[in-house]
């Protein structure tokens, strides 16, 4: 019988129910994700041999959903031509992007944003304190 150790993150599989150790990224199974890189690279593969091929076309013939096909652009792992009328939407303005989330209009207004954001405090002028005029007014010494 297997432990499963105190801090590990068990969780059941999107795709087929199967129970693995999730880390990070979608919440498949290794074995799930492994077909879905395969479907990945058939869907590139096709996306090469028909350069005119829409979103449609490509998920039917690769029997990928759209859904997915969409995410890999979102990803920035498939990106669509520069003549293509079909792209996605810029998740801020609505623009037509071929590849990522934001256009590069909305990625120049947030970085502006940020940079904003994060600038350095402007330091603060001291005020002016009574100069003592002593060679060194903090050491004192005592008469004897």
């Amino acid at each position: 019988m297997e432990r499963i150790g105190i801090g590990m993150n068990v969780r059941n599989c999107k795709k087929c129910g199967r129970i693995f150790n999730y880390v990070s990224g979608m919440p498949i199974c290794p074995s799930c994700r492994e077909d879905m890189e395969k479907k990945f690279q058939e869907v590139k593969d096709y996306i090469r041999e028909h350069k005119e091929a829409g979103i449609t076309e490509v998920a039917e013939a690769c029997e990928v959903e759209v859904r997915q096909i969409k995410q890999w652009v979102r990803e920035e792992r498939l990106e669509f031509s520069a003549d293509s009328p079909v792209g996605i939407d810029c998740e801020l303005c609505g623009a037509m992007i071929r590849s990522g989330r934001f256009c590069e209009k909305c990625k120049v207004g947030m970085a502006t944003e940020l940079g904003k954001a994060i600038e350095r405090p402007k330091q603060v002028k001291k005020e002016s304190k009574k100069t003592d005029t002593r060679e060194n007014p903090k050491m004192r010494f005592l008469s004897e």
